[in-house]
């Protein structure tokens, strides 16, 4: 099959494959008069011009052929630049797991964690190849009209459950760091050694002012490519992050001694070596390690890298699109955000060894709660994470469209009052539910695998036609291969974590 494929071959699709009439795959009542030749085909432009204005919102289509000449069938297409895409991209893969990877990679060893890194990107890699491989051939560039030109209503149903479900947990995820973070911040900066219950040292006030303040302007943007500036700077506070981490490693002994106890000893005087002259044992990386954590990394490290349900709108607000360029910004995203995770989770373990905890940040305040440059690092992830809510707002707002109103054009009311309730909702979690985490891990192990592995090689085996490519073929026993490893990774995942709540020792809500 060649790398842009017309998408004229889902007309050819045989019934079983749920082919529509018109072979694209519209949802019943859809207006497919987009589908008016181009001008140079002997079709009339300003009707292929007036239809695009009716597509129900969510909906784009692709041209069926490369020729620049072809008319596009929405406003969003040519809009975003290849690098303001590998922003929104990276900004949508980057999430607050990055603060966990260190505990990851203790409970991992180095190599190990090496190696499952190493695995779960080039899986997500591909599995985004396989997401623009079905957009080439059925001309469609959202992840739940894919459910639905594969499975119908069901399908799409399925697709933008779990794409909701996925993306409020991440986005509470974090809103709750805004939530614990950012007092403690103030409080530093002001030097308030014991908090008198003042307002502006209240997490839940604080969250709702960010909400408020910050996020719900940026989720009002109709186009996601003009998140392309904020997703940059959220970045470079990430990257601020990472040199940071790196650059404590080699200003912090070990062992280190906890600020509590050290308010008389100076730690410079604490040594790496025993009264015998050897290293000490806890100072000693390991390369290789199973514990009972160890269960954890693989659903930690996938969470890491989900970014699927952006990846369709991302391409179609991409300027001149292919699937070969939308590849080579998956690929950038995916290979920054793998050196990354390695680096900060490990000069993170370097830095604490045995002692590093599910959330990095915390174990340095254990050092020096008034340390001026991790103080910055906490405004630098605070920003970054907040910047990234908007983003993933909006494949929730998406699949919200995609699932209630189908068949209706762009609405400002109707974007607006999705991005109310959902920010309301978010808010009333992270202020009410305390101790959700281990709920969202629940959700996070059935929906993960499925955005990335059980729905997009469902997907592909159920729409590629037997006629072009027969189940014995390479892709198609790949795509099985694909689906296995998720139905794999859930029920391990589930396993775990259930098994983890009825030992009573509560780790799938700790905070990973």
């Amino acid at each position: 099959m060649s790398e842009d494929k017309p998408a004229d071959t889902a007309e050819t699709a045989p019934a079983e494959v749920n082919a529509i009439p018109n072979g694209k795959g519209h949802d019943p009542g859809e207006d497919i008069s987009a589908k008016t030749p181009p001008a140079e085909s002997g079709g009339n432009p300003h009707r292929t011009e007036n239809a695009e204005a009716n597509l129900p919102e969510g909906q784009e289509f692709l041209s069926g052929v490369d020729d620049k000449k072809t008319t596009h069938f929405t406003d969003f297409e040519g809009k975003t630049s290849f690098g303001m895409s590998v922003f929104n991209l990276g900004n949508a893969i980057m999430g607050s797991g990055i603060l966990g990877l260190a505990y990851a990679m203790a409970n991992t060893g180095v190599v190990l964690f090496l190696v499952l890194l190493t695995v779960v990107a080039v899986l997500s890699a591909y599995s985004i190849h396989i997401l623009l491989k079905l957009s080439g051939i059925v001309g469609i560039r959202a992840y739940e009209q894919l459910g639905y030109r594969a499975f119908g209503t069901p399908g799409k149903m399925a697709a933008g459950i779990a794409i909701t479900l996925q993306n409020i947990g991440a986005m509470s995820s974090y809103l709750y760091i805004v939530k614990y973070e950012f007092p403690l911040v103030i409080q530093a900066f002001l030097r308030v050694d014991k908090p008198a219950g003042e307002w502006y040292l209240n997490g839940n006030y604080l969250v709702m002012i960010v909400s408020v303040a910050v996020i719900f302007p940026l989720a009002l943007m109709k186009q996601l490519g003009y998140l392309g500036y904020t997703s940059g700077f959220s970045l470079s506070c990430m990257v601020f992050f990472l040199i940071s981490v790196i650059y404590k490693k080699f200003n912090t002994p070990c062992p280190f001694s906890d600020f509590a106890f050290n308010s008389t000893v100076s730690m410079l005087n604490v040594s790496a070596m025993d009264p015998g002259g050897d290293p000490d044992p806890s100072c000693i990386p390991k390369m290789a390690n199973l514990n009972s954590q160890t269960a954890y990394t693989i659903p930690i490290l996938a969470f890491a890298f989900v970014c699927h349900p952006e990846v369709l709108p991302i391409y179609t607000e991409l300027r001149n699109p292919t699937k070969k360029k939308m590849q080579h910004v998956a690929n950038i995203s995916i290979a920054v955000m793998y050196c990354m995770y390695f680096l900060a989770a490990l000069f993170g373990y370097l830095t604490f060894y045995g002692e590093v905890e599910a959330e990095l940040l915390h174990t340095y305040s254990r050092i020096d709660p008034y340390d001026s440059l991790i103080l910055c690092v906490r405004v630098a992830v605070l920003t970054a994470v907040t910047l990234t809510v908007p983003i993933v707002l909006f494949p929730v707002r998406r699949a919200i469209n995609q699932m209630a109103f189908p068949n209706k054009t762009f609405n400002w009311p109707r974007h607006i009052a999705i991005a109310v309730v959902l920010l309301t909702f978010i808010n009333l979690l992270v202020i009410f539910a305390p101790n959700i985490l281990g709920i969202f891990g629940i959700i996070g192990a059935t929906s993960a695998p499925c955005l990335i592995f059980i729905f997009p090689a469902v997907f592909y085996l159920r729409i590629v036609p037997k006629e072009e490519e027969p189940m014995t073929s390479f892709p198609k026993v790949m795509a099985v291969c694909f689906a296995t490893i998720g139905v794999l990774f859930m029920i391990m995942s589930l396993s775990f974590i259930i098994m983890d709540w009825t030992s009573g020792s509560s780790n799938a809500s700790s905070g990973h």
